[in-house]
């Protein structure tokens, strides 16, 4: 237990320091980017003075280190910084009714979660249930349909995939709506139906790794000496591979399910802007147009702590499932 516990401390450790490494990436590529807020805000025509008193104002004039320390320093207290497209001037350029970043994030963050909750619920089930199934009827017509389906899925644009469903399930045949519109204390029932489409979309995207990934560690276990043992004492195939094969294939398993949840929260901005889904993806495509710096890099950051963290869990999952990472040599 303590060599497990060591190794998980080790693997947090990292992943703290990965995070504060991707931080500084983040904030100077966001700072690197065209374009210049105050400019944006006054006009081609606005003074130097009124752009450079804005500047001020927001904070940019300072140096991009001091800048960072400081918002770093925000983030370690939760404090994410004011949002610059919810300010209001005044006439003397001094700010007022400021929304902050989290204000505009939470809900937003609620909304990609509730997503990718959804999808990982159809998700997963479909794509260890076809990769049990390939694997126990390899090389046959439904193994090699199962794999030309999911990598047909997977090789198209996921804006492609989400247009396909648009005309078979909202125009065709008009069973979903076309357009994410939730909004808050809508009836889950009514949230969950208008979800559907994007969350169909992101699981055809997603199954294909998990399935193929499912099939490959399993067939890797089926020429192990304990499972040709199982298969003597007349146990079903079936059986075998599901009380044998799929525990000792939970690592690599657990691996791409984790990777693939990681995506459904980083890699949702091109679904949720198809479909116009109020998630963090949208938000993070709208600030970058505006150039509303904070929300901007709230949002990078938050995509690089999903997906740090999930690799984390999949690493510990990985240790935790197999005896060999838990007492190594």
């Amino acid at each position: 237990m303590g060599n497990v516990l060591t190794i998980i401390l080790q693997r947090l450790a990292l992943g703290v320091l990965t995070l504060l490494i991707v931080s500084i990436v983040i904030f100077v590529a966001v700072n690197l980017l065209p374009g210049d807020f105050a400019q944006l805000i006054l006009g081609q025509g606005a003074t130097e003075e009124s752009v450079d008193q804005i500047r001020k104002d927001l904070g940019l004039d300072q140096p991009l280190v001091t800048r960072y320390f400081g918002w770093l320093g925000g983030m370690l207290t939760g404090d994410l910084g004011t949002s610059f497209a919810q300010l209001n001037f005044t006439s003397n350029l001094g700010g007022v009714n400021n929304v902050t970043v989290l204000d505009q994030i939470l809900p937003r963050l609620s909304n990609t979660l509730f997503l990718a909750g959804v999808t990982a619920m159809i998700a997963v089930p479909i794509a260890v249930t076809l990769g049990i199934l390939a694997a126990l009827y390899r090389n046959t017509i439904f193994d090699r349909a199962a794999n030309i389906a999911t990598l047909s899925s997977i090789s198209s644009p996921e804006f492609f995939m989400a247009y396909v469903l648009i005309l078979v399930l909202a125009v065709i045949n008009p069973l979903l709506p076309s357009l994410s519109n939730i909004y808050d204390g809508m009836p889950f029932g009514e949230r969950l139906e208008k979800t559907m489409l994007p969350a169909l979309t992101l699981t055809l995207v997603v199954t294909a790794h998990m399935m193929r990934m499912t099939r490959a560690s399993i067939i890797n276990l089926l020429a192990s000496p304990y499972i040709e043992m199982a298969r003597l004492k007349g146990m079903s195939p079936m059986r075998v591979i599901v009380k044998h094969a799929l525990p000792n294939a939970l690592a690599p398993i657990i691996n791409v399910i984790a990777l693939n949840l990681a995506y459904l929260i980083t890699g949702v901005v091109v679904v949720e802007v198809v479909f116009v889904y109020p998630g963090i993806g949208q938000l993070f495509v709208d600030s970058v147009k505006i150039r509303d710096i904070p929300v901007v890099q709230a949002c990078c950051l938050i995509f690089a702590a999903a997906y740090i963290l999930l690799n984390l869990t999949a690493d510990i999952m990985s240790i935790l499932s197999n005896p060999r990472l838990r007492h190594p040599k």
